[in-house]
């Protein structure tokens, strides 16, 4: 079987595909990628679908061992990476022969990479996906030791490259009114679009703590809250007003007062933001989100069109003379514009 042995891994590594939408009932939130524009950037360079799995890799990657043919591609926060000591171009798709060896160092910028297989991740579904969700007890974190078995892959292209979207130093956050923004004044919720707030430091695929100078954002009556569902996006606050911003793997239901839910498009950026990274929240419609959120995925689904050749520097190649680097020859001595010379 084809796939990558994890050789050494960093702690905070899993397998992640678009997670479990529809289980809210049974209690289990959709989980998932923490970025999932990172995913369909993967499948883009592979030629691949976007719900394929792939493995995340919080803060720091690892290495790993081909156990025969298999491509790959390297996406989301940026990463050394190095196939065999020769360096590797992020944003990109390559190849690796059984036996070749990839390492993937600390994030440069942003908290989470993906490390995609050709043909996906193709470990055992549970409850209908193959994504790890901690906090629901369903799957585990990546070991030493592991396979990560390579799916069949339609597709046998690599050698692309595309212009990853800046998110991975904080910037603006769309956010809408949701079921509990009346519960705060419209002085409230002035005052939290023209507040600085930076990611602080309790952040994990559950949500991400925003911080901020002054007083914190209170609801009317907010001790009087009932539970009510609770999906990603949604900015709860905690008993002394400071927001945090909920992810993938949050709850699926609670009882603090939620100001307003973050865009799914604008998540990325929350979930990619290193501590200390400066954020800010803009109010918007929601119609202007929908519109917003339509743009983004029609985004997506330009992605493959939106790759190009990887151009690598021969200099750099180490078996640049294994490669067909003339594909003819022609005579010094014959009349170039002789009949059939070059028929």
């Amino acid at each position: 079987m084809s796939g990558l042995k994890i050789l050494r891994i960093g702690p905070a590594a899993s397998v992640q595909d678009l997670g479990r939408p529809g289980l809210l009932g049974q209690g289990v939130s959709q989980g998932g990628a923490a970025d999932t524009l990172a995913l369909a950037e993967g499948a883009a360079l592979l030629r691949q679908d976007p719900g394929l799995a792939a493995l995340e890799m919080g803060g720091m990657g690892g290495e790993f061992e081909a156990a025969g043919p298999v491509r790959i591609a390297l996406t989301g926060a940026p990463m050394a990476a190095a196939l065999d000591g020769e360096a590797l171009a992020w944003n990109a798709s390559h190849r690796m022969e059984a036996g070749q060896r990839l390492s993937i160092g600390a994030a440069r910028g942003g908290v989470y990479g993906y490390l995609h297989l050709g043909g996906g991740i193709a470990t055992e579904p549970l409850l209908g996906a193959r994504a790890v969700h901690m906090m629901a007890g369903l799957g585990r974190a990546a070991e030493a030791g592991d396979l990560l078995p390579a799916g069949t892959g339609q597709s046998n292209e690599a050698g692309l490259v595309l212009d990853a979207e800046e998110r991975f130093k904080g910037g603006e956050l769309r956010i809408v009114e949701s079921f509990q923004s009346h519960l705060f004044p419209a002085a409230v919720r002035a005052r939290f679009a023209a507040t600085a707030f930076s990611r602080g430091s309790r952040a994990n695929r559950m949500g991400v703590e925003m911080v901020s100078d002054g007083e914190g954002f209170a609801a009317e009556g907010q001790l009087n809250i009932l539970s009510e569902v609770i999906l990603p996006g949604d900015v709860q606050m905690t008993g002394d007003g400071k927001p945090f911003v909920l992810l993938r793997e949050c709850q699926t239901t609670g009882g603090y007062p939620r100001i307003g839910t973050v865009l799914p498009c604008d998540l990325p950026r929350v979930a990619q933001a290193q501590a200390g990274a400066a954020l800010r929240f803009r109010w918007i419609s929601l119609e202007e989100g929908l519109e917003i959120q339509a743009k983004f995925e029609k985004t997506l689904k330009a992605l493959p069109a939106a790759c190009r050749p990887l151009v690598r520097d021969p200099a750099a190649v180490r078996d640049l003379l294994s490669y067909q680097l003339i594909s003819g020859a022609v005579s010094a001595e014959a009349d170039p514009f002789a009949k059939g010379e070059y028929a």
